[in-house]
């Protein structure tokens, strides 16, 4: 189902939270929404899903505008908050039956929920009470009452905040099969958990968008930052740390240290636009050493967020 977002403002005061910001998200598209504390990320969803009004601007999913038409909107929508609405003395099977009876859902009531149980694989606590429920368990129960009513857009905030490692996994798994079958917003101040999950990226800083594109576009688009690892066989770590220093271009040398017996690996970074690996190849030669390895770093969506922000910053954006 898709969602259009046309010129929405959000302002508190002379503040805007969110300042023209327009975007389109195709049927079955994951899309990571990414920026800073305080960038707008929040205030977006929170207006997507009907629980603010825009000052300016519309937001339609499925054709629908949320302001003309909120109830029916609101159906077409499983929200998973930062902090997820549960009742911690309820069991699994008793909120997620009030929830139902909530939304006022038409389809048969135990095998609907089962179903979802099964899907984030809640089904063996299902008796259980919530608050004895780890925080990673109580995160997917959220997710269950997000699915019920088997709405065909998720907007998930921060999804993954205060789990451990493998319960992100695990939350990062379930969200790509839920692509498959809706269609997907991810905010998150996780860069790697966007970059694991998502197709495309919209990049938000002071309320307003700085980047929108596909997840390996964006990685293509911002890929040169001059960052050469080269593992060199010598004896002497000093000796070849000082003859990288000194090939013209070089703006910065880090040691790495031994990763294969013999050789010494180094983070060679240059100026901008400056090609030094043909230098490095013949002063490695000269000196008798062997080159094993020489590659360009890719850029990481880390480097991206921060060359973004940092430019969109500096051209004075509203705080």
């Amino acid at each position: 189902m898709t969602i259009e977002v046309k010129n929405l403002t959000k302002r508190y005061g002379q503040n805007k939270a969110v300042d023209d910001i327009s975007f389109e998200i195709k049927e079955g598209q994951i899309v990571g929404f990414l920026g800073p504390n305080g960038a707008g990320k929040t205030t977006t969803m929170n207006i997507l899903t009907g629980y603010l009004s825009a000052s300016e601007g519309s937001c339609k999913i499925g054709g629908k505008d949320i302001l003309d038409e909120p109830y029916e909107v609101k159906k077409l929508i499983g929200y998973l908050p930062e902090q997820p609405p549960l009742y911690h003395q309820m069991t699994v099977e008793e909120y997620l039956k009030f929830i139902f009876d909530l939304k006022k859902v038409k389809l048969p009531k135990d095998e609907h929920i089962e179903s979802i149980c099964r899907l984030v694989k809640i089904d063996h606590v299902y008796k259980r009470v919530i608050q004895n429920l780890s925080k990673g368990y109580k995160q997917r129960v959220g997710i269950a009452q997000a699915l019920i009513g088997n709405p065909p857009v998720l907007i998930l905030d921060e999804p993954t905040v205060g789990l451990d490692p493998n319960q992100i996994i695990e939350i990062r798994s379930l969200i790509k099969r839920l692509g498959e079958s809706h269609t997907v917003i991810l905010s998150s101040h996780i860069l790697s958990e966007v970059q694991a999950v998502c197709d495309r990226i919209i990049i938000i800083n002071n309320g307003k968008i700085v980047t929108d594109s596909g997840a390996e576009n964006l990685t293509s688009e911002f890929g040169n930052i001059n960052k050469l690892t080269v593992r060199i066989m010598a004896t002497d770590e000093s000796a070849v740390f000082k003859t990288l220093s000194k090939i013209p271009g070089t703006k910065k040398v880090s040691a790495l240290g031994v990763k294969e017996t013999g050789s010494f690996d180094f983070e060679v970074e240059s100026d901008d636009g400056a090609d030094i690996r043909n230098e490095i190849v013949k002063r490695v030669l000269e000196r008798g050493w062997q080159l094993l390895m020489i590659r360009a770093q890719e850029a990481t969506l880390e480097d991206i967020f921060i060359k973004l922000v940092n430019t969109n910053s500096n051209k004075g954006g509203k705080k």
